[in-house]
This record gives structure tokens, C-alpha cells and sequence, in this order.
């Protein structure tokens, strides 16, 4: 698919999505097909039950491949920006770890999400929360603004994922550091797979191969790229050959004086 059409179809996927108490996108047990409980699905993404507990109802739903927040351990004044921040959920947790002091940011480009994140916020009363709409490849925040980047399975969704990564890279602060989970493929996908709006809008479709996605957070000048966290797959009902992962990976803006 082309640009375009991939953001479109995104848009159209994620507003579906916006609307529903549930979704199985972005689970790695399945082509968007699973039956997988909720309690479950965020346990094996790395969330604990209390965690859960402690936001909105309406901003857990399954769009989740990790948990970016406890590799990127925010501490109390921090600002953190949220790339896909969909109904909410890493925003609202980050939001009582940087405290009042601190300051979180979600952007995402679907309408419907940012309006379910915002009524999230007001119903529980997250302040130092805000959501923007805007695309994660024209990022609506300052230079050398932000202490951590974090993305949850949106990135791979991109056709343009240089462009995140150099936007991420921008925002930073000096020595700020990008901390994102994703999904990423250890073998090539056919190409009728790849043109498939569902396994779009279940992260597979458009996701890089393993080292090329790191090359490409190399290539927008992070230093100490590494894979925090590793969790391989097969793609349920997609072919024997399909494999993928769902991967941490961080990198780290040089301080000013190495820049």
C-alpha cells in the first residue's frame, strides 16, 4: 500500500477500535483473532494487575506489545511524550510517576482517540496529562522539550518510520532517552500478507525486520540502541512461515556537548 493509503486505513481501523470496550489489535497471540481475557493479555505485555487497576476503564483495551514504562523508569518532574497514545493507558501511568511536577504528552493521529483519552483524563482526574492530535512523523512539540519518548505498538504502524524516529530524536532533550515496544519481523512476510488492512491494523503488516528497525533508530542518531526485552512468535493463522517479535528497544540523545 501506498503513504497514503496506509494512514487511511489506520485512521479507519484505530476509530473502529476507539469505539469498542476491547480489542485483540496489536496482540501478538493472534491475527487479531484471539480470545485472549484482558487480565491476561496485559499480564503478558508486562502490566501488573494493580497498574490496571489504577486507570480509567476506558483506556484499557488491547493495544499493547509491552510495557515501555518499566524499562524507561520516568522519575517525579520528568516530561514524557506518548507516540499512538490511543485511549490513554501509558499516559495515565506515567502521569503518577512524573507527579505534578512533572508533565505528560500523547499525540495521536485518529480524532476518536484523542476525544476517548481526554474524557479518560477528566474521568480520573489526570491534570498533568494532555492529548494532541498529530501525526508521530510531524510531532506537535518543541525541540529538545521532552526527557523520554515512549511508543507501544504504533511505530511499526508507519510507512514513514525514519521520519518517527528523527522527530523523536528532535524533541529530546539532550541525554533524553526513546524507549519504545513494537513489533518487529524475524522473517519476511509474502507480500499478499503485507497488503492485508487487517494485519495493518493488527501491527503486522507493515513491520520492519528486526535489524532493520534498529538501523533505523541508529540512523536518526540515537546512541546505546539495544533490545531491553525480546519475546518471539508465530503470527496464528498467517502461515508456518510468519514470525515476528514484539521487542523493547532503547536509544539515548548524545548530551549537548556530543552533538
Amino acid at each position: 500500500m501506498e503513504k497514503e493509503e496506509i494512514k487511511k486505513a489506520v485512521r479507519k481501523g484505530y476509530a473502529r477500535i476507539a469505539g469498542d470496550s476491547c480489542s485483540c489489535a496489536c496482540s501478538p497471540s493472534s491475527c487479531c483473532g484471539g480470545e485472549t481475557s484482558a487480565q491476561q493479555f496485559f499480564s503478558e505485555a508486562g502490566y501488573s494487575a494493580e497498574e490496571i487497576a489504577s486507570v480509567p476503564e476506558g483506556a484499557v483495551i488491547g493495544l499493547a506489545c509491552g510495557n515501555p514504562l518499566s524499562f524507561a523508569q520516568p522519575v517525579a518532574g520528568e516530561t514524557v511524550l506518548d507516540l499512538g497514545s490511543g485511549p490513554g493507558l501509558d499516559c495515565f501511568l506515567a502521569s503518577k510517576v512524573v507527579g505534578p511536577a512533572g508533565r505528560v504528552i500523547g499525540v495521536d493521529m485518529t480524532p476518536e482517540m484523542i476525544d476517548k483519552a481526554r474524557a479518560n483524563a477528566a474521568s480520573g482526574g489526570f491534570a498533568n496529562v494532555e492529548f494532541r492530535l498529530g501525526e508521530i512523523e510531524n510531532l506537535p512539540a518543541a525541540d529538545n522539550s521532552i526527557d523520554i519518548v515512549i511508543s507501544n505498538c504504533v511505530i511499526n504502524l508507519s510507512p514513514e518510520k525514519d521520519r518517527v524516529f528523527a522527530e523523536a530524536f528532535r524533541v529530546l532533550k539532550p541525554g533524553g532517552r526513546l524507549v519504545v515496544s513494537d513489533v518487529v519481523l524475524l522473517k519476511s512476510l509474502p507480500e499478499e500478507l503485507r497488503e492485508s488492512e487487517d494485519l495493518l491494523v493488527g501491527c503486522v503488516a507493515n513491520a520492519e525486520m528486526k535489524q532493520r528497525y534498529l538501523d533505523l533508530v541508529r540512523g536518526a542518531a540515537f546512541k546505546e540502541v539495544a533490545v531491553l526485552q525480546e519475546k518471539g512468535y508465530s503470527i496464528e493463522g498467517c502461515g508456518e512461515e510468519a514470525k515476528a517479535a514484539s521487542v523493547i528497544v532503547r536509544g539515548v540523545k548524545p548530551p549537548a556537548n556530543e552533538l
